[in-house]
């Protein structure tokens, strides 16, 4: 999106420093393919015939992208953008020509995405996008889980909890919320597979939706184990032929009675190998939960935070490959 340089600007490029914010949308700027995305959005878009113009698709995008990111309600992120430069500059306003999007805007477009499954074609989008660039290797796939938690209190206008989220105890420790399922590359680390559930839901039920049609093993912690003998997987000629390198129980090594010390070695050696490659999975959450502060629900419905979840999984595909040297701005070929 092309922009007009404004005094504001100038003052600030004699800045000699630039902040972690602005660093991040830059980098996040050049690799996002803006241009698929728009077009991809474009026929499903309001067409202006009544009232007042619709707003550019690509601001629109921005914008969302920014309450993502920085996990930000609708009229938040609306002051964000009028306080911070770095978001004026990433959303590519200018003040002398038009206004930021209002709260009830940017709400209307991101129903519009949820209802038309606009999200989950962005995210299946960059996927293609690093396969076409040989970012994303075949054969092998990690599966985990986190969970996302939701308000758990009554004090709202309802006067209920979330119908679609449900409790579940981990450690010593009850937690109420969603559980976000993931499907990494075993060479890579991107994310090829997400899906969300409530958090009562055992982490080895949506295992086979996340196992690719070329995928020939599956690693996993212990959560996993006995995903061989799973109806789903025994009844799919592909994925009960599957090798599954699933992390045992500490408590099950072979570390005690007449168990030699050379097996006790040998058994640490192979679940420490299964973990070196297990623990790809673990920098997408980190990606989302810690770097992006999606920890706790944002909406109501499995639906709609779903849709939030495959707009950070697809973000975090991209910040990975522009941390690692990225593509140019077409995602078509790696800069060397």
């Amino acid at each position: 999106m092309s922009r007009q340089l404004t005094f504001g600007d100038l003052e600030y490029s004699s800045r000699k420093r630039t902040s972690k914010r602005e660093i991040f949308l830059d980098m996040m700027d050049k690799v996002i393919p803006w241009r698929e995305w728009v077009d991809m959005i474009s026929p499903y878009y309001f067409k202006g015939q009544r009232g007042r113009p619709p707003r550019g698709i690509e601001i629109m995008l921005r914008m969302l992208l920014l309450q993502s990111w920085y996990d930000l309600s609708d009229e938040t992120v609306e002051e964000s953008i009028y306080d911070s430069y770095a978001m004026r500059k990433f959303v590519g306003i200018n003040f002398v020509e038009e206004q930021v999007p209002d709260a009830t805007t940017l709400l209307k477009f991101r129903h519009l995405l949820e209802d038309h499954g606009l999200t989950e074609k962005i995210f299946a989008q960059v996927k293609e996008k690093l396969e076409e660039a040989h970012l994303i290797m075949h054969g092998g796939t990690i599966v985990d889980a986190t969970i996302i938690k939701a308000p758990s209190s009554t004090k709202n206008a309802g006067g209920t909890r979330d119908p679609e989220m449900h409790q579940v105890k981990k450690g010593s420790e009850w937690y109420f919320g969603m559980k976000a399922h993931i499907g990494v590359d075993a060479g890579t680390g991107y994310i090829h597979s997400v899906t969300a559930t409530p958090a009562n839901v055992h982490d080895i039920v949506e295992t086979h939706k996340l196992i690719r049609d070329d995928d020939e093993v599956l690693y996993g912690d212990a959560g996993y184990l006995g995903i061989e003998k799973r109806e789903e997987i025994k009844q799919d000629q592909h994925k009960s032929q599957m090798e599954y390198r699933i992390n045992k129980r500490p408590g099950k090594l072979r570390c005690a009675g007449n168990s030699s010390n050379i097996w006790q070695q040998w058994d640490k050696y192979i679940e420490n190998r299964k973990s070196s490659v297990r623990s790809k999975v673990e920098h997408p959450f980190r990606i989302v939960k810690i770097i992006f502060g999606y920890s706790k629900t944002a909406y109501r419905g499995l639906k709609k935070n779903l849709a939030r979840l495959q707009i950070l999984f697809a973000s975090a595909n991209l910040y990975m490959c522009a941390k690692a040297g990225g593509f140019d701005r077409n995602l078509l070929h790696v800069q060397v």
